[in-house]
């Protein structure tokens, strides 16, 4: 039965879009909603979504394209008020991962998420960020090695 069959595949996927869209650079709330669109526009497309090589794909690539309508929307509406933060300016004493990401650019931040933890196909994540893929892979190289760099620090930090 359908009903059952998209109400597992929800409960196995959901938690992870949700988290990953908040790792990349969405507050709680809205990654809940852009998580909670894209999983009621699949149902509306059920049967062309779970025949897709990768549903949960599919999924993660709408809730990010919410995710980038809103903010654009923000942008154009208060652009002081959309603008983010620099998170460099902090100094913590133990640099999680979380704590690394946070320092990426918003656009680098979510090309790491949609490749790493929702492991996505470069060129899925590609049409996600509305950009070419070699502007992906140029924006995953930059922020493999800025995460490296600041990985490294802190390693350096708990050793010395």
């Amino acid at each position: 039965m359908a009903g059952r069959e998209f109400d597992e595949f929800y409960l196995s996927h959901y938690d992870n879009v949700a988290r990953a869209l908040t790792l990349a650079g969405a507050d709680r709330e809205l990654a809940a909603d852009a998580a909670q669109e894209a999983f009621a526009r699949a149902l509306r497309r059920w049967r062309q979504v779970r025949d897709m090589e990768r549903p949960a794909g599919w999924v993660y690539v709408v809730a990010m394209n919410q995710l980038r309508d809103h903010w654009r929307r923000l942008e154009h509406k208060a652009p002081d008020e959309a603008a983010i933060p620099d998170p460099t300016g902090t100094v913590a004493t133990r640099l999680t991962v979380r704590d690394a990401l946070a320092t990426l650019s918003p656009r680098q931040r979510q090309a790491v998420v949609l490749r790493y933890l929702a492991d996505l196909p470069v060129a899925d994540i590609a049409e996600a960020m509305g950009c070419a893929v070699g502007t992906v892979k140029a924006t995953l190289h930059r922020a493999r090695a800025s995460l490296r760099v600041e990985l490294e620090e802190e390693d350096d930090d708990a050793n010395g």
